[in-house]
């Protein structure tokens, strides 16, 4: 079985590929369309980078499994001990607007555990990596969370966190609310410190979150479901319930804040 730096070596050669195919349909028009039952968009860049990855990613290491967002589901997967859980583009639509905050989100789980991750955004030159027994690193240099109090903490979620059914008083705390598409992003900025937690009461696909869970844990944040439990993956349903990514405190108190 490969050690974990290396299946982080080809993680980190597949981003980069990824998004030199990403930014040759990059505001350029490319062709998009509706995957239809709430799943969004979806264009041919996705499909593009999706396809290289397979054959790059499989074919470097032809007995683990398989999860991506764009490709067929495969059963087989919850039979091998590793399994490569990646989201050719994360934040289509941002990707679809010409916006620069799409990413590539790329892990390896061994059984349940996310072993290497790597989230790189080709726009930005940013490349986030993480190993389950090294550091989280931008570019190369070491990360961490911040560790604050909720009032006034900038926390990465979506306009109907607001809705006070959702919290215990009622009503939404005193943090700032903002947003990135790509949920794979968002891990990450809350790993480096940009902002202080990422938030989600949704389930998330594990493709979205898998690599930037472990870049998150690695920095030092404590990442888990809505409910405050480890996150599994290369789960049948490829779901996690949600998830809250912090500092101890701001974790503590956004759990004991929740509903």
């Amino acid at each position: 079985m490969q050690a974990p730096s290396d299946d982080l070596d080809l993680l980190i050669r597949a981003a980069q590929e990824a998004g030199q195919i990403a930014l040759r349909f990059w505001r350029r028009d490319p062709v998009a369309w509706d995957k239809g039952g709430g799943a969004g968009p979806v264009t041919e860049a996705d499909l593009a980078v999706n396809d290289a990855m397979l054959a790059m990613l499989t074919g470097a290491r032809p007995g683990y499994g398989w999860l991506s967002e764009e490709s067929e589901a495969d059963p087989a997967r919850l039979d091998a001990q590793r399994c490569f859980i990646v989201d050719p583009i994360d934040g289509t639509r941002a990707f679809i607007d010409g916006q620069d905050g799409f990413s590539h989100s790329l892990a390896i789980a061994n059984g349940s555990r996310i072993i290497a991750a790597v989230v790189h955004l080709p726009v930005l030159d940013l490349t986030y990596t993480a190993t389950a027994e090294g550091p989280a690193l931008l570019n190369g240099q070491p990360i961490a969370p911040t560790d604050r109090d909720i009032d006034g903490a900038g926390v990465l979620t979506y306009r109907g966190i607001s809705d006070g059914q959702y919290w215990r008083s009622g009503a939404m705390p005193a943090f700032r609310r903002e947003f990135r598409s790509s949920l794979a992003w968002r891990l990450s900025l809350a790993a480096e410190g940009r902002f202080d937690a990422a938030l989600s009461l949704r389930a998330a696909w594990e493709w979205d979150i898998a690599a930037g869970s472990l870049i998150a844990e690695r920095a030092g944040a404590r990442v888990t479901d809505r409910h405050g439990r480890p996150m599994q993956f290369n789960s049948p349903r490829a779901q996690v319930d949600g998830l809250i990514v912090a500092g101890p405190t701001l974790h503590r108190q956004l759990l004991e804040a929740l509903a």
